[in-house]
């Protein structure tokens, strides 16, 4: 084994043999220390091989120096298969290609890093696709769903990967490249006779099941079988081969599909009724439960559902199917959905229960290890009640959920994985689920493989004798035991190298509250469970998550990716600088702090608010960039311009090239970025000579936030958004000010304030977005106490405050709080934000807007999917007659994000992706929404277009500019 002292020779060894990626520095290791398991393994370092000649390479220098080597597709698994101590190879970065696809024959050739949503993608104009269908389709690869034998929720049709394999390329640890099949076609030497000596133990040893994954399948070897040495491959969790190249069939996909959502009164009911229903030829049989639901989800009135899946040659006999089983089914309640749309909708709880089980009810953590045993569907039932038995017994917590078709239960358990008392009991508690599983006729794992979770317990499903013979077939195939050791056979403890057990024991100290997470970094960060979701190379419906990995491709730019370093960092193993650390600020750096992840992960890793937290702390008592006081101190910049009354002088000088030139050098702003103009008048002082006026609306007084988009670069929004709001009969008053002209002195709030703030500021309210996205959290906090100062005859009051620019709205319901979570006023304001479209919902519900009647085009602002909500913003353009849907993703523009040096490409790919497209598909006449000033400026700088909030498009059909609404029907952006 190459230790420690060897690894620049090993590096050096690797970079000369092979043409694709060889990484052994900081980040290429920690990415890959954990899969979606409860372990960590540190590697040597990872290689990225672009061919199988480049695995050859890496094999034979492994091979000479004892070097372990793990194969690595998504790193989704979730018994710690994809994670090891030796070279890692990483087949997503080139070994990720569709080879051919064969319509007529229903196979397609594939490479181990093809994610399989690209490969359904292939097949479907073809009316074909992969039976198999993990709910992580959207990044696990072929390579991993043949490692693990994957299965997913249409099995119960399709079955699982080892039934769509035909061929497949596989290289041994001593270098033997091998074309396996059927009739012992590629099998290594001694692979048959050591099956020909053992075939009565191999006939009688397997207990027979639809979901079987542990162990090797070497009953796919038997002579009645066909002697399928590719079947026998599938499963082996890399511990035999490496496979470089996959033949897989395909199969027809129904031209139409019908959902029947059944419901129960319990979890065993719908298990016990499961079985039940696989003679009427369902697609799924899918169960879960109320704690895994949403309460927003509409689904029939029940406690626990089934999800029934049919297929047919029309929608009408899709349905007919589906009415079919509700008939057959005795069920509390059921629905049938054929709308493509609502399918979807319910399909993604159910693909995000991975993640969303990882938090218990009450918030508490919940860990995989016991995620996916399976026993006879007609059992299963019965194995629910007894296996709810036995988590009461240990004090444990679980929900159950997954392929009750197939007997198959995914559950996610509060074991304690901190304490040693918490570790002790979770083995114990698995041996003895081990014990019951067994006795119940079943597998101990039945989708994921075994792992380093459950491999050690094998014996009591096997028997010693059938565990030996495992271990001879591995030394057939690895005789040097190369190929991912302690896996399978010879496994590694199944409460060893538990990823917990390198963190802190104390809470870290920090500047947000983490309310979610008690408080505690270290536990905000073991919120990423490694589903990978954020992997995702596409976004559907208003999803954002994660744009910057879209761009890049780049594991580090990914909300797992950065978790993962966050956890190093916290390690301090890998990561050995702390919060001082380089690779950690430079894999945040092309973080948007869009906060999809907010909302889209299924576990809400909130990645925005870590890297704020990090970059206040890597910067503390250090020089900051550049950007940091430019963009980051935005609001102090644009006070003083306005202030000055300087405002015509600063845009005639951002026109001259060389005054640009050099302040976009000195601000650390992209070279290629034009400066925005400056509003000549602000939305303050318009307000201000506009408040002689008679007051309008006799309504609910609303309170309109002048944020700092709003009050100096778009002040033509306010300016709309006042003309609705009275329109519709409220009140519009703005916050109050304290205009002071000195330090102010007297009582002990007045002296809290922060002088310098008031003097620069005249007492204007912020909500701090600026400093929180550039980590200047002292100052932040400094910011927002003072507007909460200002803001306290407000809170006394029952007027909502409503916030126009998106970003300062989600700040102010999230970053506010959860910063300032010391100050009760912080939550009060926080519950008063209301968006423009939210406040005349609920405080004008009586009023009609103005008839727009134009299809609509553009975005939904990343901080308004991942945090506001954008449901009363439908509902509001459904009245105006504004029809079609805002594209999901992120503009890329993001706030201070898209201006900084070094960010331009990565932010006009995030455009790219989904806003720009479809503006320029959008049909003749169309409305550019764009409610976020970072939106309207990404429209205006790369296509030339300008977008407008909602609020404008209103105001100009209020004043009868309906042919105009789409510029907006105030002060052009700049103000007059």
């Amino acid at each position: 084994m190459t230790d420690v002292g060897d690894l620049p020779a090993l590096e050096a060894e690797l970079s000369r043999v092979v043409r694709g990626d060889v990484g052994f520095g900081v980040t290429s290791r920690a990415l890959v220390t954990m899969d979606a398991s409860n372990y960590r393994r540190v590697p040597l370092g990872v290689v990225a091989p672009r061919d199988a000649d480049d695995v050859s390479a890496v094999l034979e220098v492994c091979r000479e120096r004892g070097v372990p080597v793990v194969a690595r597709g998504g790193g989704t698994s979730i018994a710690g298969q994809a994670t090891g101590t030796g070279v890692v190879l990483d087949f997503t970065r080139h070994m990720n290609r569709l080879v051919s696809l064969d319509p007529d024959a229903r196979t397609a050739v594939v490479q181990p890093g093809l994610v399989l949503d690209r490969l359904q993608e292939a097949a479907a104009p073809h009316g074909l696709r992969f039976g198999p269908d993990p709910s992580t389709h959207s990044r696990c690869t072929l390579g991993g769903m043949i490692g693990n034998n994957s299965c997913g929720s249409h099995s119960v049709a399709w079955g699982t990967t080892a039934d769509s394999v035909r061929e497949l390329d596989v290289i041994t640890a001593r270098g033997r490249r091998l074309r396996l099949g059927q009739d012992w076609a590629g099998a290594p030497d001694g692979l048959r006779e050591l099956v020909d000596g053992e075939l009565a133990r191999l006939r009688t040893g397997f207990p027979e099941l639809p979901r079987r994954i542990s162990g090797y399948a070497l009953d796919a070897l038997l002579p009645e079988r066909g002697a399928d040495v590719a079947r026998s491959f599938c499963g082996s969790e890399g511990t035999l081969g490496v496979l470089t190249e996959a033949v897989v069939g395909l199969v027809e996909a129904p031209r139409a599909r019908a959902l029947a959502v059944l419901a129960y009164a319990d979890e065993s009911a719908a298990a016990q009724a499961a079985a039940g229903l696989l003679p009427f030829g369902p697609l799924t049989v899918e169960g879960m439960s109320a704690d895994l639901v949403p309460s927003a989800a509409a689904l029939p009135r029940g406690a626990a559902w089934l999800f029934v899946e049919t297929g047919g040659e029309s929608a009408a006999q899709a349905r007919a199917r589906a009415e079919a089983i509700v008939r057959a089914a005795d069920v509390v309640d059921a629905l049938v959905v054929t709308d493509p749309a609502g399918q979807r909708a319910l399909w993604r709880i159910r693909e995000d229960a991975s993640g969303t089980a990882t938090r218990m009810p009450d918030g508490s953590e919940a860990w995989p290890g016991w995620e996916d045993c399976a026993v006879p569907p007609a059992r299963l039932g019965a194995y629910l009640r007894d296996f709810r038995g036995l988590l009461t017994e240990h004090g444990l917590r679980g929900t159950p959920y997954g392929h009750f078709g197939d007997g198959c239960i995914h559950v996610r358990i509060d074991f304690d994985l901190l304490t040693k008392a918490g570790v002790a009991r979770f083995r114990r508690f698995s041996e003895e689920l081990a014990e019951l599983v067994v006795a119940h006729g079943g597998s101990l794992s039945g989708e994921h493989g075994d792992g380093q979770a459950r491999a050690e317990l094998l014996p009591r499903m096997y028997g010693q004798e059938m565990v030996g013979l495992f271990e001879r077939a591995k030394g057939v195939w690895d005789p040097d035991d190369l190929l991912n050791p302690g896996m399978l056979v010879r496994p590694a403890p199944l409460d060893a190298d538990l990823r917990f057990s390198v963190l802190p024991r104390e809470p870290v100290e920090v500047a947000f509250g983490y309310p979610s997470d008690g408080g505690d970094f270290s536990a905000a960060v073991r919120r990423c469970v490694g589903v990978a979701k954020c992997r995702t190379t596409s976004v559907s419906g208003s999803s954002v998550m994660c744009p910057s990995f879209r761009a890049t491709g780049e594991e580090e730019h990914s909300t797992r990716g950065r978790a993962r370093l966050l956890h190093e960092m916290l390690a301090g193993e890998v990561v050995t600088d702390g919060w001082r650390s380089t690779e950690v600020r430079d894999a945040l750096d092309l973080c948007l702090s869009c906060k999809g992840c907010r909302s889209d992960c299924p576990v809400g890793v909130d990645m925005a608010t870590y890297k704020a937290e990090f970059l206040h702390h890597h910067y503390a008592g250090r020089r900051r960039p550049a950007a940091h006081y430019a963009m980051g101190r935005l609001p102090e910049w644009l006070r003083a311009v306005s202030r000055t009354r300087t405002a015509r002088l600063v845009n005639a000088l951002a026109g001259v090239r060389p005054f640009a030139w050099a302040a976009k050098r000195l601000g650390g702003i992209a070279p290629e970025r034009e400066i925005p103009r400056v509003a000549r008048r602000t939305f303050s002082r318009w307000w201000e000579r506009r408040r002689g006026e008679a007051t309008v609306g006799s309504g609910a007084l609303v309170i309109l936030w002048p944020d700092t988009f709003t009050e100096h670069l778009s002040p033509s929004v306010g300016q709309a958004a006042v003309r609705v709001l009275e329109a519709a009969g409220l009140r519009v008053g703005l916050p109050p000010t304290l205009r002071l002209v000195r330090p102010p002195v007297g009582d002990g709030r007045t002296v809290a304030m922060d002088p310098l703030s008031v003097l620069r500021g005249r007492g204007r309210v912020c909500c701090g977005l600026t400093y929180v996205s550039t980590g200047q959290l002292d100052r932040a906090r400094a910011v927002m106490r003072r507007t909460l100062d200002l803001m306290e005859p407000v809170l006394e009051t029952d007027a909502p405050v409503v916030v126009l620019e998106p970003s300062c709205a989600a700040a102010l319901r999230t970053d506010v709080p959860e910063l300032l979570h010391d100050d009760p006023r912080a939550a009060r304001l926080a519950a008063k934000v209301l968006t423009f479209a939210e406040t005349l919902e609920r405080h004008a519900p009586d009023w009609t807007p103005p008839r727009v009647d134009r299809p609509v085009a553009g975005q939904t602002h990343c901080h308004q999917h991942a945090v506001l909500g954008d449901a009363a913003d439908r509902r509001l353009r459904r009245a105006a007659l504004l029809s079609g849907e805002l594209s999901g993703g992120c503009c890329g523009l993001a706030g201070n994000f898209g201006f900084e040096k070094g960010h331009y490409e990565v932010s006009t790919a995030c455009a790219e992706e989904h806003l720009l497209p479809s503006v320029r598909d959008a049909p003749d006449g169309a409305v550019v929404l764009a409610d976020g000033f970072s939106c309207r400026t990404q429209l205006e700088q790369l296509a030339g277009v300008r977008g407008s909030h909602l609020a404008e498009v209103l105001a100009a059909a209020l004043e009868g500019a309906g042919d105009e609404a789409g510029g907006g029907g105030t002060e052009p952006e700049g103000g007059r």
